[in-house]
C-alpha cells in the first residue's frame, strides 16, 4: 500500500497528517480552518486518496503558518508514498468547469534528484477577492508553492474563467486533485519501469 503518516512540530504548528494514495477518497479534516478543511475535503474526494490532518496552529496570528506548514506535510507524505515511483504514469492534466469557473492544472511527479531545480510552481488564478469569509486568498499560492517544493512536483495551475472567488478557488483544488489523481495512477503494462529515459525518479 502507498501510504504515508508525516508529524511536523514547530513553534508555530503541530500536524499530524496521514495520506493513502490508493483510497478511495475519505477523509477526517481538522486544520482548525474552514475553508481548508473544505477545499482538502474536496481535494480527498476527487483524487481518490484518503487524508487525514489534524493540525493546531497559531490562528490567533493568522492563517498563513498553518496553511503552509499543511502544504509541506501534505507534499512530503506524497512524496514517502510514491517510494520509487515504478509503474505511475507521471503526467496529469485536467480542465474543471464549475458553474462559470473553468480551471486548468497540469501535474509532472518530478525526480527526487531534481527536487532544488526543477521543483517549480506557475501559478495564475487572476485577481481574486482578498477575503473568502475569513479565509486571506493569497494563502492558496502559499499553499501549493509548499507542496510542489515538498513533493517535488511540477504544478502549473491556471484559471481560463471565473468571477466568484470560492468557485474559482474550489475549481483549482478539484482540478488539482484529478490531475494528481491520473499523475499518481499506477500503469498496469509497466509496473516494473519508470516512466522517464534516465532510469530514475
Amino acid at each position: 500500500m502507498r501510504e504515508s503518516r508525516i508529524k511536523r512540530k514547530t513553534n508555530e504548528t503541530d500536524i499530524e497528517l496521514y495520506l493513502n494514495i490508493d483510497g478511495t477518497g475519505k477523509s477526517n479534516i481538522d486544520t482548525g480552518i474552514g475553508f481548508m478543511d473544505h477545499m482538502l475535503t474536496l481535494f480527498s474526494k476527487h483524487a481518490q486518496v484518503d487524508l487525514s490532518v489534524k493540525c493546531i496552529g497559531d490562528t490567533y496570528v493568522d492563517y498563513h503558518h498553518s496553511v503552509e506548514d499543511i502544504g509541506i506535510a501534505l507534499g512530503s507524505a506524497l512524496k514517502e508514498a510514491l517510494g520509487e515511483k515504478y509503474g505511475i504514469n507521471r503526467y496529469g492534466f485536467f480542465i474543471l468547469p464549475m458553474d462559470e469557473s473553468l480551471v486548468e492544472t497540469k501535474v509532472d511527479i518530478l525526480s527526487a534528484v531534481d527536487i532544488s531545480g526543477r521543483s517549480y510552481l506557475s501559478f495564475d488564478l487572476g485577481k481574486l477577492n482578498p477575503k473568502v469569509g475569513d479565509f486571506d486568498t493569497e494563502l492558496i499560492e502559499e499553499f501549493f508553492q509548499a507542496f510542489t517544493r515538498a513533493s517535488a512536483t511540477t504544478l502549473h495551475i491556471k484559471k481560463i474563467n471565473g468571477r466568484n472567488t470560492h468557485h474559482i478557488i474550489e475549481a483549482c483544488f478539484k482540478s488539482f486533485a484529478r490531475s494528481l489523481k491520473t499523475a499518481i495512477s499506477l500503469d498496469e503494462k509497466n509496473l516494473n519501469s519508470l516512466p522517464s529515459t534516465k532510469g530514475i525518479l
